[in-house]
C-alpha cells in the first residue's frame, strides 16, 4: 500500500492534488505529460482534463521540447505556487509535531541527543 504525502493526507487523492503534490516533491526537474501522469498515478486522459488550467494559472511552465514531448516544471516564481509550498511545509511540520508528541518525543530530548 502506498504511503501518502502529508499534502495528500490533508487535500485528498483527487487527480489534480496528486499532480500538484508530485510537482511540489519534484520541483527541481522538468517532466513530460506522460511522466507526470505516470508519477502522479493518474491516467494520461485524466491529466488532460485539467492540464490547460494548471498551465493557464502559471502553476507549471513549459521548459523545453524533446522530440514531440513538451516538458514542464513547477513555476516556483508563481504566487500560487509559493503559497502551495508554504502550505505543504506547514502541513508537514504540523504532522511531524503531532507524531513526535504521540511518541513522547520533545524538542529538549532531541537537543540532548544531537
Amino acid at each position: 500500500m502506498e504511503e501518502k504525502s502529508s499534502f495528500r493526507l490533508v487535500f485528498g487523492d483527487a487527480p489534480i492534488v496528486k499532480v500538484i503534490d508530485f510537482f511540489l516533491d519534484n520541483r527541481e526537474f522538468d517532466y513530460s505529460l506522460t511522466d507526470i501522469a505516470k508519477n502522479s498515478d493518474i491516467g494520461w486522459s485524466t491529466l488532460h482534463l485539467f492540464w490547460k488550467e494548471i498551465v493557464n494559472l502559471g502553476i507549471v511552465v513549459k521548459t523545453r521540447k524533446i522530440g514531440n514531448a513538451e516538458l514542464y516544471k513547477l513555476n516556483i516564481a508563481n504566487p500560487i505556487v509559493k503559497k502551495l509550498t508554504e502550505i505543504d511545509s506547514a502541513i508537514s511540520k504540523r504532522l511531524m509535531q503531532q507524531e513526535m508528541a504521540k511518541q513522547g518525543i520533545n524538542k529538549q530530548r532531541l537537543k540532548v541527543v544531537a
